[in-house]
């Protein structure tokens, strides 16, 4: 059975494109009064506008989480627009890959910043509220969702600080699912396989070129199908906890 979201808040990152933005959208259309946080604030005061004139509710927050204190700031501000807090999406991520011999520092830092520490201040700062939430929430439940990756699950070269970051996700997750879920917040870790979106975009152009090939004759996903998978495990009956989801393109191996 699934149940709206009608009267629940909803706080998802990296919100301005891709994952985050059609998360946001479809939770809205649930009837989740929605919060979006990214950097790129025009783009979300643009995203938060066209979910408004749809008739839901959205708040815009400009915000860089790998700042403790901002990620503290993003939580607060949700709560005090909009009266609570029931889901997190921790959706902000980056994928920067490459040998570990070849690749900058500078790349590994970027990645641990935001696929862990963004993360971990988001949820810190979020566990409360969500805890808070169940207690007078009618469904006895709140979401912590974290979007981690196949690599998360599988090394492989090429990838192995961002599989380091992936699988630390994933631990997390599971740690938290162990302290929080006789309490009433159910955690769920959601793995896409190869999706289309803005992170291929953020490699160095010769990383760049050899993803797009690997990719090059399948269909990957789109970022909706990670946002109907997200919908569905937040709309479960509170005795359901959907805590695992791996979803690939048909298609890749």
């Amino acid at each position: 059975m699934s149940e709206d979201l009608k009267g629940k808040v909803a706080l998802v990152t990296g919100a301005s494109s891709g994952i985050g933005e059609a998360t946001a959208r479809t939770l809205a259309a649930r009837g989740a009064k929605v919060a979006l946080v990214a950097r790129r604030v025009e783009r979300l005061e643009k995203i938060a506008s066209e979910i408004a004139a749809q008739g839901h509710t959205a708040l815009a927050i400009e915000a860089d989480i790998t700042d403790q204190q901002q990620a503290i700031g993003t939580v607060e501000r949700t709560v005090d627009d909009l009266g609570r807090l029931d889901i997190l999406v921790n959706n902000a991520g980056v994928m920067l890959l490459g040998s570990v011999a070849a690749s900058p520092t500078e790349e590994w830092d970027r990645m641990i910043d935001i696929n862990l520490k963004g993360l971990l201040y988001m949820t810190h700062a979020a566990t409360p509220h969500l805890l808070a939430g169940v207690e007078d929430s009618p469904r006895g439940a709140t979401d912590l969702v974290n979007i981690s990756s196949v690599a998360g699950r599988t090394a492989s070269a090429g990838a192995g600080v961002y599989n380091l970051t992936k699988f630390g996700v994933g631990a997390l997750s599971e740690a938290m699912r162990q302290e929080l879920s006789r309490k009433g917040v159910r955690i769920t870790i959601i793995e896409p396989g190869a999706v289309s979106t803005e992170l291929v975009d953020h490699l160095r152009p010769e990383v760049r070129e050899s993803v797009r090939e690997r990719f090059d004759d399948i269909k990957t996903l789109e970022a909706q199908d990670i946002a109907d998978a997200i919908e569905y495990a937040v709309t479960r009956p509170a005795h359901v906890s959907v805590n695992e989801i791996l979803i690939r393109p048909t298609a890749q191996r």
